[in-house]
C-alpha cells in the first residue's frame, strides 16, 4: 500500500499544481520545474491536435481513390495504372505528403516498388455536402473529347491546345505523336474514349504537362503510369532540399535561426551538397530554351527540389514550374497599381507600367538568379576555404541577373557555366564526382 503522506504529495501534484499547500510543501524551484512540465504537456496536446487537424483536412486519397475508380468502372476513364488501383489493389497508398487539399500527393507501392501517387480533387468547400457531390463536380473533368471525336479532329485538339500553352515551337507534333502513344494503354493503335478522356484530363495539370514534355531530361522525375487523371512518378528519395520543415503552425514559436541551424547540421556533406547543386544548375538549363519552348520557376522554393541515394538532383514538385507562353499570357494586358499586381505563381514577377496602369510581359528575376538565392544558403555553409571567396563572388553576380532579353542568353550562360566549372574542378577525380 502507498504511505498516506505520499498519496496526499501524487494528489496535490496531478489536480493542485498551483495551490497554496503544495507551494508550502515543495521548494520552490520544484514548483517551476512542475509549471513547465504542465506547459510542455499542454504544447505538446496541441501540437497533437494541430496535426491530426491538418491531416483530416488535406489528406482525402481515399476520396480520390473513391471517385477514380468509379469512373473507371463505369467505363469513363482508363490508363495503364487503373487495374493496379482499382482492381488488383496492387498500387497502394501509404504516407500522405499533400500541402493542399485539392491536389493530393502520397507516397505507396507499385510493383514492391517505392512511388508517388499524385491526384487532383474538388475542393470540399465547393460541393454540396452531399455523398456523391464530389463525383459530380470530377465528370466535368472528363467531359472532352466528345463522343464522335475522330482521331484527327483529337490530334488538332492537342496540337491548339499545346501550341497555346507552350507557344509555336517546331517539335509540336513531335509531342503530339508523344501523347497520342501515352494514352493508348492498350498499344492497339487506337485511342478509345476513355483513352482520349483521360489524357485530356491530365494535360489540364501543369505538372503533368511538363513531365511528359521534359521525359527524356535527367533531372525530371520518370512518369510510371496513370489512371484518369490521378498519375504515378518515381519516388525522389529526398523531397527537398531540407531535411527538417517546421510545420506552419509552429513556424511562430520555432525560431527560424535555429531551424537552419538544425538543417545545416542535417545536410549532406558539402561534397555531395556540390553535386546536388551542378544537378540543379543543369535543370535551368534544361528548361531555358528548351526543344518546347522556355520555361520558368515560379516558386524557388527548397521543398521543391529534391535528390535520389545517389545525390544527384531532381525535381520533386514541378507544379511551380510554367511555361513562358503562359506566363506572359496572365501577365499581357493586366491592370496593375504596383508590381505586386503582375505577380504569377509566388514570384514570377513583372513591371507595373504606372503610366497605362499595365503590366509588362518580362519577367524581372531569371530562374538562375532565383536558384542562387537558395544556393547562398545551401552551398555556402561548409564550404572549403579555398573555395569560399570565390563562390560567394560568383554567387553575388548570380543573383543579381536581370530577366530582361538582353541579358538573357550569353551573360546567364556564362554565370551558369563558370558557377558548374567552379564546383566540379573541386569534386572532379573524387568518390563524389
Amino acid at each position: 500500500m502507498m504511505p498516506r503522506a505520499l498519496r496526499r504529495l501524487v494528489h496535490l501534484v496531478l489536480f493542485c499544481p498551483l495551490s497554496k499547500g503544495l507551494q508550502s510543501r515543495l521548494p520552490a524551484i520544484k514548483v517551476k520545474y512542475l509549471l513547465l512540465a504542465w506547459l510542455g504537456i499542454l504544447i505538446a496536446s496541441w501540437v497533437v491536435y494541430m496535426q491530426y487537424a491538418s491531416y483530416a483536412e488535406l489528406c482525402r486519397g481515399h476520396v480520390c481513390q473513391m471517385v477514380i475508380c468509379d469512373h473507371y468502372r463505369r467505363g469513363i476513364i482508363s490508363g495503364s495504372s487503373c487495374k493496379a488501383l482499382c482492381d488488383q489493389r496492387a498500387l497502394i497508398l501509404q504516407r500522405c505528403m499533400s500541402t493542399s487539399s485539392t491536389h493530393q500527393v502520397y507516397s505507396g507501392l507499385w510493383k514492391e516498388k517505392p512511388v508517388v501517387i499524385k491526384c487532383s480533387i474538388e475542393d470540399k468547400v465547393k460541393t454540396d455536402g452531399a455523398p456523391d457531390s464530389v463525383l459530380r463536380q470530377e465528370m466535368s473533368l472528363f467531359d472532352k473529347p466528345t463522343r464522335g471525336t475522330s482521331m484527327d479532329e483529337f490530334k488538332e485538339m492537342l496540337h491548339s491546345f499545346l501550341k497555346a500553352n507552350l507557344d509555336e515551337q517546331p517539335s509540336l507534333g513531335t509531342l503530339v505523336d508523344r501523347v497520342i502513344t501515352l494514352a493508348d494503354v492498350n498499344q492497339d493503335g487506337k485511342v478509345s474514349l476513355a483513352e482520349a478522356k483521360s489524357i485530356w484530363a491530365l494535360l489540364q495539370i501543369n505538372e503533368f504537362l511538363l513531365m511528359v514534355a521534359l521525359q527524356e531530361k535527367e533531372h525530371t522525375p520518370k512518369l510510371l503510369g496513370f489512371c484518369g487523371d490521378l498519375y504515378v512518378t518515381e519516388r525522389v528519395s529526398h523531397s527537398s532540399l531540407y531535411r527538417l520543415e517546421v510545420p506552419h503552425y509552429l513556424q511562430a514559436l520555432v525560431p527560424e535561426a535555429l531551424s537552419s541551424s538544425l538543417n545545416h547540421w542535417l545536410a549532406p556533406a558539402w561534397p555531395r551538397r556540390a553535386r546536388i547543386t551542378i544537378g540543379l544548375l543543369e535543370f535551368v538549363e534544361e528548361v531555358f530554351h528548351g526543344s518546347y519552348g522556355s520555361f520558368l520557376i515560379c516558386d524557388a522554393s527548397p521543398r521543391h527540389v529534391g535528390y535520389n541515394s545517389k545525390y544527384d538532383c531532381k525535381m520533386a514538385n514541378l507544379r511551380s514550374v510554367a511555361s513562358e507562353a503562359v506566363v506572359r499570357g496572365f501577365l499581357k494586358g493586366r491592370r496593375c497599381e504596383t508590381n505586386a499586381d503582375c505577380t504569377y505563381g509566388q514570384d514570377c514577377t513583372a513591371t507595373c507600367d504606372r503610366l497605362v496602369k499595365q503590366c509588362n510581359t518580362e519577367v524581372v528575376q531569371p530562374n538562375l538568379a532565383k536558384v542562387c538565392v537558395l544556393l547562398q544558403d545551401f552551398l555556402l555553409f561548409g564550404a572549403p576555404s579555398d573555395l569560399r571567396r570565390d563562390l560567394e563572388k560568383q554567387l553575388r553576380t548570380c543573383v543579381t541577373l536581370s530577366g530582361l532579353a538582353s541579358q538573357m542568353e550569353v551573360h546567364h550562360s556564362l554565370v551558369l557555366n563558370n558557377l558548374k566549372t567552379l564546383l566540379w574542378k573541386k569534386i572532379s577525380n573524387t568518390q563524389y564526382s
